[in-house]
């Protein structure tokens, strides 16, 4: 299964690597594309070194060297990505019912991590920061209890580094 539903026959998928060595990074451009594309996903890959590449369906052009092509190359394959940019996600803010954020948006379920899917009336806080990942071809949002009885999305705008409060 492609990790691309179709969005329209004038966009194309394409795969970019510009040797991010961060996430957020990788974020930040996709972000400031201009036009925005209709899908963007950054994902992890090895080659020619660990770096963060990227897949873009859009109307635009986006050119990689040599040296990254096998990075965009990966990342163009489909079988995984944590999705920046998809149907919805610039309405996901605030406060939804699971219900709302599958039917408004391309995320196919919401997970609460180590429960399993999680009820179509449970209300998730946004946080104003979704990222969901590709699962089997399914667009899946990991999230995690928060205080209040709401659900948070499992992935925080600014994450706590590995081991940051030890000596």
């Amino acid at each position: 299964m492609s990790l691309y539903r179709p969005v329209s026959r004038s966009l194309a998928a394409t795969g970019v690597s510009l040797g991010h060595r961060e996430v957020s990074e990788a974020d930040h451009w996709i972000l400031s594309l201009d036009p925005a594309p209709a899908l963007a996903c950054t994902h992890l890959v090895q080659a020619p070194f660990p770096h963060v590449a990227v897949s873009v369906v859009s109307s635009s052009s986006f050119e990689t060297t040599d040296e990254l092509r096998a990075g965009a190359e990966a990342a163009a394959s489909g079988k995984f990505g944590r999705a920046v940019i998809f149907a919805g996600s610039a309405e996901l803010t605030g406060r939804r019912t699971v219900a709302e954020i599958v039917s408004s948006t391309a995320i196919d379920r919401v997970e609460v991590l180590g429960s399993g899917v999680a009820d179509d009336d449970a209300v998730v806080d946004t946080r104003d920061f979704v990222r969901p990942q590709y699962r089997s071809g399914d667009l899946v949002l990991v999230t995690m209890p928060a205080a209040g009885g709401v659900l948070v999305p499992f992935e925080t705008r600014e994450p706590t580094p590995c081991c940051a409060d030890h000596a």
